[in-house]
């Protein structure tokens, strides 16, 4: 997939990426693992198109699913009384030597607001923490369906619209969500050429965001 991206990329601008950064969700506490497969499976998919192609890569793990809450000592937080949009915490709860902070980029209208945390597991491209946590903060307001800042950057928010799209193609039709379910997950829905078939995508829409 990584491959094919880097080829899509270098056909639509001339220019290979100096850099790659990605916004990796859904993963808890088992960093190492993941850290060590993927990024190597990102390194293999560089120097397959080219032996000395090396771009810095920057690995963000990225975090909705926690119990931690910021709550500003001002009283004077606006009607909702949350921490205000672009709040950032990188010391005192954070990690005492590891690369991760808080930010709450979304402003929150019901409710209280739950930052994200993100954990910079792998760093080529030698950011500052000022540096990335802007980017962070300038990606979430990416998004295509919303006018407002999100929780978490876009593209992190477009994986899970393709995740969540691929259920469609997946799903067999003549029965209910739930009976569904059941038939992609028996073995022949694990076949790779299965799936492959199943999430066919027209050649015209082929390379556009058509599940945004």
């Amino acid at each position: 997939m990584v491959r094919e991206l880097l080829i899509q990329f270098y056909k639509s601008t001339r220019y290979k990426p100096t850099r790659i950064i990605f916004y990796r969700d859904g993963v808890s506490e088992g960093h190492a693992r993941v850290l060590y497969y993927e990024l190597l499976a990102v390194r293999e998919a560089c120097i397959s198109l080219e032996k000395d192609y090396q771009p810095g890569i920057t690995f963000i793990v990225v975090q909705k699913r926690h119990y931690t809450r910021l709550f500003s000592g001002d009283l004077q937080v606006g009607r909702s009384g949350n921490i205000p949009a672009g709040t950032t915490v990188d010391t005192d709860i954070t990690h005492p030597y590891e690369f991760d902070f808080y930010l709450c980029s979304h402003a929150g209208i019901q409710g209280t607001s739950r930052p994200s945390h993100y954990h910079v597991l792998w760093d080529d491209n030698c950011f500052s923490a000022d540096q990335l946590q802007l980017l962070t903060y300038q990606l979430c307001h990416t998004y295509v369906r919303c006018t407002r800042s999100v929780s978490i950057p876009a593209p992190a928010y477009y994986a899970h619209l393709v995740a969540f799209r691929a259920r469609y193609h997946l799903v067999d039709k003549d029965h209910d969500s739930a009976e569904g379910s059941q038939v992609s997950g028996q073995s022949n829905g694990r076949d790779p050429q299965a799936l492959a078939r199943a999430v066919q995508i027209h050649q015209d829409a082929l390379r556009t965001m058509y599940f945004a």
